[in-house]
């Protein structure tokens, strides 16, 4: 391998290391120079974009002062259709023009095809322009000036031989009207709707299409077609299938929705039906007309907007300045932000020994992550204190068994003791102890790892309680110590019950250790909403305030002398909490010297 050179003081590696982050990161990987770019980029775009938007907003402004932008002021537009949909021609529609005048502060003129003037709203005479702003034509009507209107572009105010009379529309209202009582009660909600031609329709909310049965309403006959409808219909269902039959495609029947219903080309069935209605309103609708919009003065057309050599030269000196100060605001704030960063990647580089904090000196991002740094420097430090206490505190714990195992072993070796049944016994004891340790240590290094195993399953609380007692009754009974259950109704979880008879039979064990002769330990369990709760509460000596926190630590006891005859292997209670983790669970623990102490298991129902 080679070998890498000297770094000398500590002051001389700050540096050297310095020189190689500056010599390894190139120029264009600078995160100065991506900000400066990136900067100057936004402020270009920022300037364009504002010089286009102003152009064209002025552009738009004069256009639509001259009555260029039609699409603006589809009011008039939308009220001559109306007009020309109900009146065969255009007679007495200079009022209408005159009104809409009035409300746009716009000059209205309506000519034939031919441009010969039909009407216009303003008794002096003014040039028209070259091109009409839009035809106004009930049949073809512009989706474009006309929003919401039909696919066929026929409009739907021109109803023409389909309009009803008086007597025949308040027939149909009363016959809605009850129907419309009637689906009330069904659907819950249902309209009355008008259409222009006086038939009246009822609208169905969009929940209840899906779903809805006419439960002897009459929905259905309210659409049948009236007498003076009759005649129409007819007609225009022989214009269809004349066509259709001219076109080789098979014959249709429509009813007043002019719905297409065809086992042919519904493309071709689409056509003939809008050739035919147009055919057959045509007569009852004015004819198409040009409409021109002009300002008042009878402008025709707008200037082009240009802009000056001073309003140019003025944007270009608005524009260098915006790129002079974003470039300048940038150089600062981006070498503001590359300080801490470099800060950051000497500490990162420093060995753990030495406890390198950053300093925060910002209250933005950079200082976050400064003090996020310096936290995580803390955990490490912490994580590293912890990991060697772990190895301290797993020698400790195997070294007692196993020296009792050695010494035993030598006194027999040697003649001193006799390998009789007592022996073996204590022997046994000790590897028993060792192999408990080495399985809380396997169980503890699975949760820790995340593959730690639970098969949850259905189980009943006061059957988990029961076993749990029943094992440890004996011990109990030794120790002189009363073992009772209490549960508050019958409920039921979820969980994995040999770990969960685990958790709760070492919360028993430790609660037996500690509780003296004619005490009682105490199991109760209770649901709450959508948990489970199991508190194993005894009467023992209880636990300082302040070795509160330090209860679930692993290797911990109460006992400085760390006896295991009171204080077991000190992996207990970890386990308890990893294993309840795992369950979604949580556990907590209140105690009182001289009281007793109560753990409670918090898991989900």
């Amino acid at each position: 391998m080679r070998a890498e050179p000297e770094l000398g003081t500590a002051g001389d590696n700050g540096t050297k290391y310095r020189a190689r982050v500056r010599a390894k990161v190139p120029l264009h990987r600078s995160l100065l120079v991506r900000l400066l770019a990136t900067s100057v980029m936004i402020a270009v775009c920022s300037v364009a974009a504002t010089a286009w938007l102003a152009a064209r907003t002025t552009s738009s402004a004069i256009q639509q002062e001259q009555g260029q932008l039609l699409s603006s002021d589809t009011e008039i537009y939308d009220t001559l259709v109306g007009y020309a949909a109900v009146h065969p021609d255009w007679n007495g529609v200079a009022p209408t023009l005159r009104r809409l005048a009035e409300r746009t502060g716009r000059r209205i003129t309506l000519t034939t095809q031919s441009r010969r003037t039909i009407a216009a709203s303003s008794a002096t005479t003014a040039a028209l322009p070259v091109r009409a702003s839009a035809v106004v034509d009930p049949l073809h009507t512009d989706p474009a000036l006309l929003s919401g209107g039909e696919s066929d572009r026929i409009d739907p105010r021109a109803v023409g031989p389909y309009r009803l009379t008086a007597a025949e529309r308040k027939d149909l209202r009363q016959w809605a009207d009850k129907i419309l009582y009637c689906l009330r009660g069904t659907t819950g909600a249902a309209t009355l709707v008008e259409e222009p031609s006086g038939r009246p329709s009822i609208k169905l909310p969009d929940s209840a299409l899906g779903s809805f049965v006419d439960l002897g309403c009459g929905l259905d006959e309210l659409s049948d077609p009236v007498r003076t409808e009759i005649g129409p219909l007819g007609r225009v269902n022989t214009m269809v299938n004349d066509c259709l039959e001219r076109q080789r495609q098979p014959e249709v029947k429509l009813a007043m929705d002019f719905v297409i219903r065809t086992k042919g080309d519904s493309r071709i069935a689409r056509t003939c039906l809008d050739t035919a209605r147009r055919d057959q309103l045509t007569p009852y609708v004015a004819p198409a007309a040009l409409l021109y919009v002009t300002t008042p003065a009878g402008v025709t057309s707008a200037p082009a907007f240009h802009f000056s050599s001073t309003n140019t030269a003025r944007i270009a000196g608005v524009a260098g300045l915006v790129l002079l100060v974003t470039v300048a605001v940038t150089v600062v704030v981006g070498t503001r932000l590359v300080r801490p960063l470099r800060a950051l990647a000497d500490a990162a580089r420093r060995p753990v020994e030495e406890h390198q904090r950053v300093p925060v000196t910002t209250n933005d991002e950079i200082g976050y992550l400064a003090a996020a740094f310096n936290d995580l420097t803390e955990r490490r430090e912490r994580m590293e204190g912890q990991r060697k206490a772990m190895v301290s505190d797993v020698a400790h714990e195997l070294r007692t068994p196993l020296s009792t195992i050695r010494s035993w072993l030598e006194a027999v070796q040697d003649g001193i003791a006799t390998s009789d049944q007592a022996l073996v016994d204590s022997l046994l004891e000790e590897a028993l102890l060792l192999q408990h340790i080495v399985d809380d240590l396997q169980d503890l290094a699975e949760a820790d790892a995340g593959q730690l195993r639970i098969h949850p399953e259905p189980l009943f609380v006061r059957d988990l309680l029961d076993h749990v007692a029943t094992a440890h009754l004996g011990r109990a009974e030794t120790a002189g110590v009363t073992l009772a259950t209490r549960t508050d109704g019958d409920p039921e979880l979820s969980g994995d019950p040999v770990r969960l008879r685990q958790v709760i039979g070492n919360l028993v064990s430790n609660a037996i250790r500690h509780t003296p002769p004619g005490g009682t330990v105490t199991l109760h369990a209770r649901r709450a909403a959508d948990h489970v709760t199991i508190e194993v509460a005894d009467t023992g000596t209880g636990i300082p305030a302040e070795d509160l926190p330090r209860v679930f630590d692993r290797f911990w006891r109460a006992e400085k002398s760390r006896s295991r005859r009171t204080g077991g292997s000190g992996l207990g209670l970890a386990i308890v909490r990893r294993l309840t983790e795992a369950h979604g669970g949580t556990v907590t623990v209140t105690s009182t010297v001289g009281a007793g102490t109560v753990f409670s298991v918090r898991l989900p129902a």
